[in-house]
């Protein structure tokens, strides 16, 4: 028999921590993890917009790094240590600095602001971008609320933003199209 996917423990607005501690589904702290999974499926969507290997085995790597924030967030920081969550590492952050840096080898200089799109490949990678800022604010606010957050989360939330937009420029490249400049109206 298949595992029911509803308990109904939710259906008067709490949920659980990892560890048991019952919260509002409202708490920052479910919205914060709520925020890297929406993050995760969109990294997905990207994933499958995606023309080259390279860049879908790395997606799915940073899809695996969400699930460890999404874990890390979803703890119970007082019951955290008693408990074997995955960690994120320096090196996933040096790893998505490598990425940025050989894509931006190939791509022209920037020499204005770029309006989102061209093509959906582009305009969804730079969706991307967005909730993952988010989802960074969200783990921000979480700290200014003097809840634990892993620093080195709201590092690499950081770092990724910076790679899905120079990735929504990589990939606009690949595809061949046209990058669109913004031109303030200035009158």
């Amino acid at each position: 028999m298949a595992q029911k996917i509803y308990t109904k423990i939710g259906d008067l607005g709490m949920t659980s921590l990892i560890g048991g501690t019952k919260v509002p589904k409202s708490h920052i702290r479910i919205d914060s993890y709520g925020t890297v999974d929406e993050l995760n499926s969109y990294i997905g969507l990207v994933s499958d917009y995606a023309t080259d290997g390279h860049t879908k085995i790395l997606l799915k790597e940073i899809q695996d790094r969400l699930f460890t924030i999404g874990s890390s967030l979803a703890c119970d920081p007082d019951k955290e240590p008693l408990m074997k969550i995955p960690d994120l590492k320096e090196a996933d952050i040096t790893l998505l600095e490598r990425e940025i840096d050989a894509m931006n080898e190939v791509l022209p200089a920037m020499r204005s602001f770029l309006l989102p799109g061209g093509h959906i490949a582009v305009s969804t990678t730079h969706v991307a971008r967005c909730v993952c800022r988010r989802s960074e604010r969200c783990c921000v606010n979480m700290q200014e609320n003097e809840m634990f957050v892993e620093p080195m989360v709201i590092k690499y939330l950081n770092r990724l933003s910076d790679y899905l937009f120079v990735l929504s420029r990589y990939m606009g490249y690949l595809l061949q199209v046209a990058e669109i400049p913004w031109k303030p109206r200035l009158s």
